[in-house]
């Protein structure tokens, strides 16, 4: 067959005879060179007739015996689907099958014109650079003010860019060929200067009076020429808040976040110093509770019911961590296999149900920390994939190699990490959360310039100056913590792994062993380790990575039910006196025994190996340690070394002498809050069998004890301390105590 066809090149490179090399290899390999037949106001056009339907070509300088070839990767390829005529960019490899449009202006100059349209409170409009430009993107599809709808795609590839919408029956030049006469019913993009003055933001605004009152919703998507996987295809957009029911064949929608009424103007984020984490799934949380109608159960709605019911403020906790509530593939899931990164999961609920969550949550007391997964993306529908073919690679410029994940999305790149942060400060400014805990966000997942980029745009600008941010950074690097206390607080895994390696009474996962080696590192911040300040831990014992610690002390064969209740006691008493801030995953406060990765938690019982085990009991007990980690400001003491303050003494340990525990698996300590004069002691032993210790101190005094494993027993009189229950400290300032297996001890100074 036989093809014709005229290719344009803009020879932006300034090549002083530039030729076309045309190639094929293979079967019915052949070459062809092709000097210019004309120029255009484009540039230059070659007229080429070849014996084939499709081909490979690309641009060189001719300049006698020295040639100047363009690189490899701008390697272009035609087929005789593009059509008779195309157009080419010097230094890029694709290849046009329209005119690609010329910039009319820089997006600043979009941005004047509704700058006084855009609404003020509850409203993002975005406007991340991390380049310093300070350009404001405009980017995504927002109802302004006069009813107008402004609508923004980042694309530096494409040739043009089309919206299609229920506006205009999703007319497009490239789905509406009968349309070719009537233009009037597309709605084309301008494209505009933009990141780094470059042409890569395409804009329009759509007037009020051309939105129709009586649509429920205005559903959108772009419709790409050029530059995108596929030559030409439908878009979706990466800023959309929501998806339309069917997100996989359907649409984006245009959401309006500033018609909640919020009742949250009085709340303040508390300090990290402050936080009792609660780890939970949407889904999962209130899945098949028979407390619950059955269009609240798996949903935002049924969380809304716990904390109006004062569930979480009855435990104790003070912050809920929300694993991933961004729209994803599964259903029914974990969330962590992401389709975009603005957008609200449908299955949980609507826009606004995550708003009044978040706002009940405020006015209980609670705060909201939602968990982010920026380092890959869903393999299966995935908005971003080939949505900007730069030739970087599988997926376009989104994506950078894989993860054992899915895709890995390219965070060194700085356009890819304006979108980031902007999904950040749209949580922020449009759902009032107060954090975010990063998912997966080691260097070799996660390029950590975006987390500095976060830290500077975020918290260092006064966008949200307390905003709490918490990396999942295994193994933990220390170059997150910046000057300590503004650091990032990372999921301390060497904390979880020792514990569970004392727990389980072996090594955990083959590398962490159960020795008293590093034992008083991990309950001091893991300062040792990684951590500048209390503010970069957070101490956990179970999350949904992880298998219960009953689940776990049962691969090495240790089935006591007593046990077992008392090692998952150990754990939470651990998880809530160690230096740093505590952590505990749904199901936990009842001391169930599962699998990693489980959220089902109405449907685990208890223990189904120990059927006599009840629930209320480990709840009531877990309730009390909570309430008193909560109540005493000498079991949250904070700072970069307690020690040199005061705040913190070692009064057992593997290290010290034999008398205060030298190679035993049992530590202790002493906390002072200077502000309130209250002291504690822990005192908690791994080993199992008893242990004698000398406990030594250096006033006399008075000490009540006011829980252990079986009871917790905050008393408000001394007349309520039962004599056994209180350690005398007379001139010699020691006093032998004897520690049983397996247990625990906080003791309070009168």
């Amino acid at each position: 067959m036989r093809t014709k066809v005229r290719i344009h090149y803009d020879n932006k490179r300034n090549f002083r005879n530039p030729v076309l090399w045309a190639w094929l290899d293979g079967t019915g390999k052949f070459q062809k060179k092709v000097y210019p037949d004309g120029r255009d106001d484009y540039g230059l056009y070659y007229d080429l007739v070849v014996n084939r339907t499709n081909f490979n070509f690309k641009f060189k300088d001719e300049l006698g015996d020295h040639t100047i070839w363009e690189d490899e990767r701008n390697n272009r390829f035609y087929n005789a689907g593009l059509g008779g005529e195309i157009w080419c960019k010097a230094g890029w490899h694709n290849v046009y099958n329209v005119r690609p449009a010329d910039p009319v202006g820089h997006i600043k100059e979009a941005y004047q014109k509704i700058k006084d349209l855009i609404p003020q409170d509850n409203f993002y409009l975005p406007q991340t650079d991390v380049s310093k430009f300070e350009t404001p993107s405009l980017l995504g599809a927002h109802k302004l003010t006069d009813g107008s709808i402004s609508f923004a795609l980042f694309h530096p590839r494409a040739g043009r860019v089309y919206l299609g919408s229920n506006l205009n029956d999703f007319q497009t030049p490239g789905n509406c060929p009968a349309c070719a006469d009537e233009e009037e019913s597309f709605i084309e993009l301008d494209l505009y200067q933009g990141y780094y003055n470059q042409p890569n933001i395409w804009w329009t605004r759509v007037p009020a009076d051309q939105i129709d009152p009586e649509l429920p919703e205005v559903e959108y998507k772009f419709f790409v020429h050029g530059g995108i996987g596929g030559n030409e295809r439908w878009a979706w957009d990466p800023y959309t808040r929501v998806y339309s029911d069917n997100y996989q064949r359907e649409n984006c929608v245009v959401a309006d976040p500033t018609e909640f009424e919020w009742t949250d103007q009085d709340w303040e984020t508390p300090d990290i110093s402050q936080l009792i984490i609660y780890e939970l799934n949407v889904y999962g949380f209130t899945d098949e509770d028979s407390d619950l109608p059955i269009e609240e159960q798996s949903t935002f709605k049924g969380v809304i019911r716990r904390i109006e019911e004062g569930y979480f403020n009855d435990l104790g906790v003070t912050a809920l961590a929300l694993m991933p509530t961004s729209e994803s593939w599964s259903h029914f899931g974990l969330g962590y296999d992401p389709c975009s990164f603005m957008s609200i999961e449908k299955d949980f609920g609507d826009l606004d149900d995550f708003r009044k969550l978040v706002d009940t949550a405020h006015n209980h007391g609670l705060a909201v920390i939602v968990d982010q997964v920026f380092n890959h993306t869903s393999n299966q529908f995935n908005p971003l994939w080939d949505l900007i073919d730069d030739g970087s690679g599988p997926g376009g410029l989104y994506f950078s190699g894989s993860t054992k994940w899915g895709n890995r999305v390219a965070t060194e790149k700085p356009e890819v990490n304006n979108m980031l942060i902007d999904s950040c400060k749209l949580f922020i400014e449009e759902y009032h959360v107060d954090g975010f805990r990063f998912d997966a966000t080691h260097s070799n997942y996660l390029d950590h310039q975006l987390l500095y980029e976060i830290q500077d745009k975020i918290r260092d600008s006064g966008f949200k100056a307390d905003t709490i941010l918490i990396a999942e950074n295994l193994p933990n690097e220390s170059d997150l913590n910046f000057e300590g206390y503004n650091g990032y607080a990372q999921w301390s895994d060497m904390f979880h792994d020792k514990i569970k390696a004392l727990l389980r009474e072996g090594v955990y996962r083959d590398w962490c062993y159960n020795t008293p080696q590093g034992l008083g590192d991990i309950f001091y911040f893991s300062k040792n380790q990684f951590a500048d300040h209390t503010n970069n831990v957070i101490n956990y014992s179970e999350s949904h990575d992880e298998p219960s610690v009953k689940f776990e002390v049962e691969t090495n064969e240790i089935t006591d039910c007593n046990i077992k209740d008392r090692k998952a006691k150990l754990a939470m008493m651990a998880t809530m006196t160690a230096l740093g801030q505590p952590m505990l995953y749904m199901g936990q406060e009842f001391g169930v025994n599962r699998d990693a990765n489980n959220i089902d938690l109405n449907k685990v019982t208890p223990d189904p190996n120990c059927p006599e085990f009840e629930y209320n009991p480990f709840f009531d007990w877990t309730q009390r340690l909570i309430n008193l980690r909560k109540k005493y400001g000498a079991l949250k003491i904070s700072g970069a070394n307690p020690i040199e303050t005061g705040e913190f003494s070692w009064m057992l340990g593997p290290w010290l002498s034999e008398e205060k525990g030298k190679n035993k698996r049992l530590i202790g300590w002493r906390t002072k809050d200077l502000d309130s004069d209250e002291e504690m002691l822990i005192l908690i032993n791994f080993e199992g069998a008893d242990i004698k210790v000398k406990l030594e101190f250096d006033v006399e005094g008075k000490w009540a004890k006011i829980a252990d494993l079986d009871q917790i027993n905050d008393f408000t009189t001394e007349t309520e301390i039962e004599p056994m229950d209180t350690l005398i400290i007379e001139q010699n300032k020691k006093v032998d105590f004897n520690l049983p297996a397996y247990s625990g001890f906080i003791y309070k100074k009168l």
